[in-house]
């Protein structure tokens, strides 16, 4: 590994969310000099259900538990609120609820641990090719200019992100879901149950995930230009849960849902690039899952990046290449399927979800045991030919 010059980092991390703080641990564990840039103030609240599968405790050395407010085992899918399919999780491999006020926060925690440098209040603005080094353009505190350099970056900066396609990585025009969330703090009746509820929402879903102290609960629609119209749901929604129907702290959000293959790295001018979690449009886009992808892509990221700053010139298309293969390939399936299963979807409740061992297989795909390629061709088969 060669050295860096005096006042450049090996790798900047912009962004301290679940991917950006997950590269940046792997990095700084590995050996290298980091610096992890983050616009806001921390800990912060961030729009998000937090469902995260337990396997990804697989991707780190150290215990995620700390971070984790309710173990899931079981599974409930309503079609408007009635007729519903339980599912149990299987048990080596449950379903974890997080906050990620917390976990993004315990994750930081260990990237300084391992030696990352943590910069709060931190925007980035651009990024500039200098020699052998990117320039990165930045406002810190009270918007004082800032001039940062690194030999590559991870652009980890979310849904929002618009240094990402500047740069010719992942699409050029993401395609987002639409999303409401919302935190109630209450008392939760079945703390290892989680809720999906596919009639309320035109081309979308509500989910319901206990966490300590109260709920996580979103509304989202996926394909199609309609609004969420969330005010209305919830107002069925939340008498379900014995809650008021205008309970709660509500926050509108996006979801940058993965729309194809794209590359995750810069290449020629924009060599030692790298795109992870949000920002790398890899939410899932029929069950709107963006923890694993995130913490999967931040991990691999880095491992790419080690041996590319050691000298090995292809290191970086082995990542594009692996998160290809370990997460888009399934979600190529997982796209088909929304576009059929969200516009008809009492067909695809019925067809789908009620089959006797359908629901099992989404408690699968939730828990990592298996990917959408797994059973698309015959979910889209049955629903094609109903519809038809």
């Amino acid at each position: 590994m060669t050295s860096s010059p005096a006042g450049v980092a090996d790798v900047a991390v912009v962004g301290a969310g679940a991917a950006g703080a997950a590269a940046a641990f792997h990095l700084a564990a590995g050996g290298l000099e980091v610096l992890l840039l983050e616009r806001a103030s921390f800990p912060r609240s961030k729009p998000c259900g937090g469902g995260m599968a337990a396997s990804m405790q697989g991707l780190f050395p150290f215990d995620l538990s700390p971070a984790v407010d309710s173990v899931i085992d079981q599974v409930r899918f309503t079609w408007c609120l009635d007729d519903p399919v339980t599912a149990v999780l299987p048990g080596d491999s449950p379903f974890w609820i997080v906050r990620r006020s917390v976990l993004d926060a315990y994750l930081v925690e260990q990237a300084q641990t391992a030696g990352a440098t943590f910069l709060t209040d931190v925007a980035v603005e651009s990024l500039q090719r200098a020699g052998d080094c990117w320039q990165l353009q930045s406002r810190g505190p009270e918007g004082k200019a800032l001039q940062l350099k690194a030999r590559a970056v991870v652009i980890a900066d979310g849904s929002g992100s618009l240094l990402a396609a500047r740069h010719g990585l992942g699409p050029s025009q993401p395609r987002y879901a639409e999303t409401v969330s919302v935190e109630v703090d209450c008392e939760v009746s079945d703390p290892s149950t989680a809720r999906f509820e596919f009639g309320l929402v035109r081309h979308g879903f509500c989910w319901t995930f206990p966490r300590k102290g109260g709920y996580s609960i979103g509304v989202g629609t996926f394909i199609g230009r309609d609004p969420a119209n969330a005010d209305a749901v919830l107002s069925q929604l939340l008498p379900s849960l014995s809650l008021p129907p205008l309970a709660g702290v509500r926050q509108p959000g996006c979801l940058r849902i993965w729309d194809g293959h794209h590359p995750l790295h810069g290449q020629g001018a924009n060599a030692g690039l790298l795109v992870v979690g949000d920002a790398a449009s890899l939410c899932d886009p029929f069950l709107a899952e963006g923890l694993r992808p995130a913490l999967i892509s931040g991990c691999r990221a880095a491992e790419a990046l080690i041996p590319w700053l050691a000298g090995d010139s292809q290191a970086l298309v082995g990542y594009s290449n692996r998160m290809r293969a370990e997460w888009g390939a399934s979600m190529a399936w997982g796209k088909r399927i929304a576009q059929v299963f969200y516009r008809v979807p009492r067909v695809g409740y019925q067809l789908g979800i009620k089959r006797p061992t359908a629901p099992q297989r989404i408690a699968q795909i939730l828990s990592g045991e298996m990917g959408y390629g797994d059973i698309a061709q015959r979910v889209i088969r049955r629903l094609l030919f109903q519809r038809n």
